[in-house]
């Protein structure tokens, strides 16, 4: 069996075009060439923005989650403090603006969790997660679109309502799955250092 090159791929791409296109997203319908050799459609969504997450700590081993409507799922979903941050800025400051707007907490200690894709068959979106910790409080301000509720409770929480399908935002799902595992491993940082 042949392997395709890892940057080209086996897909062929006979025409693309933009269907439909707002501020946040922009979707292609393509006429390709399947692996196998034959005509087929491809619709992909292109992200404009950087899916940033945050893993906030505090010393006494409780993070925050963040409540809200999500209007794709018509459903209420219980997330870690997330959105967009803007290709060609850090990741990190896009993390500390996230953090305080949905929360009002404002982190000194960060640590890179992950990079990874969310939904790679439909869409190029890519994310970033980091754990934050040596927490202040301050005052949040949500976009005028958001609607959120704070809950602080105790990382064991969490990852149970990951475990029980609670949570289940992807970006959110897999990073407290690595800050599970950090703590499995003894790899977390002491958050009541100074």
């Amino acid at each position: 069996m042949a392997v395709a090159s890892e940057k080209r791929g086996p897909w062929g791409v006979v025409a693309e075009k933009t269907v439909y296109d707002n501020p946040w997203i922009r979707v292609t319908h393509s006429d390709v060439v399947t692996p196998g050799g034959d005509a087929g459609i491809y619709g992909t969504v292109h992200y404009k923005n950087l899916a940033i997450g945050v893993v906030p700590v505090d010393a006494e081993q409780h993070t925050y989650l963040i409540g809200q409507y999500r209007f794709p799922l018509k459903s209420y979903s219980w997330e870690i403090p997330e959105g967009g941050g803007a290709f060609g800025v850090d990741p990190l400051q896009e993390a500390a603006r996230e953090l305080q707007e949905e929360t009002g907490l404002i982190a000194a200690r960060w640590q890179k969790l992950l990079e990874c894709d969310l939904s790679n068959s439909v869409s190029d979106e890519r994310a970033v997660a980091y754990l934050a910790w040596q927490l202040t409080a301050g005052k949040s301000s949500p976009e005028p679109t958001e609607e959120l509720a704070i809950r602080r409770l105790p990382l064991a929480e969490a990852f149970r309502m990951v475990a029980d399908g609670t949570i289940r935002d992807a970006l959110s799902v897999i990073a407290l799955q690595a800050v599970q595992l950090l703590q499995a491993e003894r790899r977390l940082p002491l958050f009541g250092e100074r």
